[in-house]
C-alpha cells in the first residue's frame, strides 16, 4: 500500500453515514466536514502503510537488530579508528 496520493485527483463524490447531531454540530461549527474527512483519510492511510511497511519488513529488521547486536554498526568502529581503512586526522 502506498501513503502518498495524488493531491490534484479530481474530487469525487461519495455518501457517507454519521450521527445527524455531530453532523449538525459540525455544521453549527463552520467545519468542512469533507476537508476534516481527507484529514482524516491521509492519517489513517499513513498509519495503516506504516504498518503493513513494518509487517513486510519484519524479518529484515530482526536481522539487521541481530547483526547490530554482535558485530555494533560500523560509525561505531570509525569513531574509534578500528575500522578497516579508518584513519586518523
Amino acid at each position: 500500500m502506498q501513503y502518498t496520493y495524488d493531491k490534484n485527483a479530481p474530487k469525487k463524490p461519495t455518501n457517507v453515514t454519521v450521527n445527524s447531531d455531530l453532523l449538525k454540530l459540525a455544521k453549527a461549527c463552520g467545519i468542512n466536514v469533507s476537508a476534516t474527512l481527507e484529514q482524516a483519510l491521509v492519517a489513517q492511510v499513513k498509519a495503516a502503510s506504516r504498518e503493513q511497511w513494518l509487517h513486510e519488513n519484519q524479518a529484515a529488521i530482526a536481522a539487521y537488530n541481530e547483526h547490530v547486536e554482535k558485530h555494533g554498526v560500523f560509525s561505531d568502529k570509525a569513531a574509534d579508528g578500528t575500522a578497516a581503512g579508518a584513519r586518523s586526522f
